[in-house]
């Protein structure tokens, strides 16, 4: 009887995986950087979400650029001439991880880019309201 139940456990923990998995999958972004997106028959319409994650910009009929303007989660939706779809993707905007520091102190927080001197890095205005949001809710 107990390899039934070992056998239904990492059956929910594979399922469970797979659902995790399928959940982040979109466009990733880093912040303040762009991203080529190639379309695969020309596009007609572009529609970003919310333009203070993510921005497009038009490069040819059938190459976006994306650019991660503030943290979070939006969509890029591209019709063609006819209003088909040719994506309609989430887009993840993070921060690259990569050589940076956050100080805090108190309620202010710091980014420091150490790439190779650590240095304070450039911020958003959807990033500066972000952290002012989150300052304004811890008082």
């Amino acid at each position: 009887m107990r390899p039934v139940k070992l056998s239904a456990f990492a059956a929910t923990a594979l399922l469970a995986l797979a659902t995790a998995a399928q959940a982040v999958s979109g466009i990733e972004v880093v912040m303040n950087q762009a991203k080529i997106v190639k379309l695969a028959r020309p596009a007609d319409t572009i529609v970003i979400g919310n333009p203070a994650i993510a921005d497009a910009s038009v490069q040819d009929s059938s190459t976006i650029v994306l650019t991660g303007r503030g943290f979070g989660v939006t969509n890029l939706v591209v019709l063609d001439q006819e209003g088909n779809p040719i994506v309609d993707e989430q887009v993840i905007v993070s921060r690259g991880t990569t050589s940076t520091v956050r100080v805090y102190r108190r309620a202010a927080v710091q980014t420091l880019s150490c790439t190779p001197f650590c240095e304070g890095s450039f911020k958003s205005d959807a990033e500066r309201a972000s952290e002012a949001e989150m300052g304004a809710a811890s008082n």
